[in-house]
């Protein structure tokens, strides 16, 4: 246990299993204050070590990470984290007090967590004691009991009001320079009413003047304002500004790293994968991945199968986006018979998300769908896995996560939005407009 000598501006920070499963370096991330891993958290990472998934990656780096810096020494002493941080303890299991009895049926290890928090919490009266966690439920059990508790904050975007959109409108605009973009297809940067400071690389613009107006984007690379023409991408024609911004970027060579983001039927996923496609002969491989998160807390395992049939149903909806796409040719289309051929070589390929990790990508054309539901760091750990000639494509809707322990602010769409914002090799942008149906669009703003 922490030495009752410690500052008492320091404080003690005790940490739940998901914390650790969502960051497996989080251990750095708490300054000089001392970190209480609860010894049911060590329990319940013997449940996740084995594994395929992410998730059991995170894991199993834990408790390499933790048996690294243990080295000989013993937990019962604490054990220094580094210069200018705190020490590391584990807490081992204490009796339930009389509140979490009358409270609590279960000796559940959530439960067990609480007690070993109530504990230390009335052991160092002097210090701070928080209870850190990504479970609301746990933080509201804690706070009933009068602990301490907090998200996890270290990767989240702290104004998710003001995340970038990739794309700004404006009435009014100055005719002239429509005028020119028109004629000339760019202006510089000089002749554009706004100074280059205010402008972020790949950034998107609806410019509305007197009777006309024109889409344009900052190229980062020439430092032009330059005119963004329609285009389709293999049949697929955009509907609106914002579908043709997304073809820009997605047909754009330079730009190798690529989110979209917006409701469903919003077509993210469909454009993405039909920019794929015309540029097929450029990449040696289009992959199209999502990560899996089981529905009502049940494991893929309970799925009846094999393993291809137990990830069926979670691919669906790449499986259907592509059906769009060779639905748009005939039968003995030119088109058709590239999708086809492609499959069967494997140069088209829908795949869980957990298969890619650990592989070098070069040369590949990588679609990552229902990003929103990755942790920061596994889009760091995908993205780190591009080699030369890839470029990668992560769509997705922050505000439907099917993670109990992502939010808006922590999943790793967000952040990459907001990190890579500025970076010359990166374009986002968010789709506001439903083109599924008519139907789909009035559900999805109404019910």
């Amino acid at each position: 246990m922490p030495a009752k000598k410690k500052p008492l501006s320091s404080k003690i920070f005790i940490l739940d299993t998901n914390v650790l499963l969502h960051d497996h370096q989080c251990l750095y991330n708490f300054q000089d204050n001392d970190v209480i891993i609860p010894i049911v958290v060590l329990e319940e990472l013997d449940r996740f070590k084995k594994g395929n998934d992410q998730i059991n990656f995170q894991a199993r780096e834990f408790v390499r990470l933790m048996d690294k810096i243990a080295g000989e020494s013993l937990f019962s002493d604490g054990v220094p984290l580094g210069p200018d941080r705190g020490r590391l303890f584990i807490a081992t299991g204490k009796p339930f007090p009389q509140v979490m009895e009358e409270s609590f049926s279960e000796r559940t290890p959530d439960h067990r967590i609480l007690a070993i928090a109530i504990h230390i919490n009335e052991k160092f009266k002097e210090r701070s004691v928080v209870l850190i966690s990504k479970d609301i439920n746990l933080r509201m059990k804690a706070k009933s009991l009068g602990l301490k508790t907090e998200d996890y904050e270290t990767d989240k975007v702290k104004n998710i009001e003001v995340l970038y959109k990739g794309v700004d409108s404006y009435e009014d605009f100055d005719s002239e320079v429509i005028d020119k973009l028109y004629r000339n297809g760019s202006v510089a940067v000089a002749d554009f009413p706004m100074a280059e400071g205010d402008i972020t690389a790949n950034q998107y613009f609806i410019l509305k003047g007197t009777g006309q107006s024109v889409l344009a984007w900052f190229d980062p690379f020439s430092h032009m304002i330059r005119r963004v023409e329609k285009h389709s991408a293999f049949s697929i024609e955009p509907r609106n500004a914002e579908q043709t911004f997304s073809l820009n970027a997605l047909l754009n060579p330079d730009i190798r790293l690529v989110s979209l983001t917006g409701k469903a039927g919003t077509g993210k996923t469909l454009l993405a994968l039909a920019a794929a496609l015309q540029q097929h002969k450029m990449y040696k491989q289009i992959l199209l991945a999502r990560p899996i998160v089981p529905l009502s807390n049940r494991d893929i395992g309970f799925l009846p199968g094999d393993v291809k049939e137990k990830i069926g149903p979670y691919m669906l909806p790449l499986y259907d986006n592509l059906s769009v796409i060779k639905n748009k040719f005939g039968a003995q289309s030119k088109e058709l018979s590239i999708i086809e051929e492609m499959q069967k070589r494997d140069e088209l390929l829908i795949t869980p998300l957990a298969y890619i990790r650990g592989r070098s990508l070069s040369d590949v054309y990588f679609i990552v769908d229902e990003a929103q539901n990755l942790t920061p760091h596994e889009v760091k750990t995908i993205i780190t896995r591009a080699g030369e000639g890839t470029k990668m494509i992560f769509t997705g809707d922050v505000h439907q996560i099917d993670s109990p322990y992502l939010d808006m602010q922590s999943n790793g769409l967000a952040y990459l939005t907001d990190k890579m914002k500025g970076q010359d090799l990166f374009a986002h942008i968010n789709l506001v407009k439903g083109e599924r149906s008519y139907l789909a669009e009035l559900a999805s703003n109404l019910l």
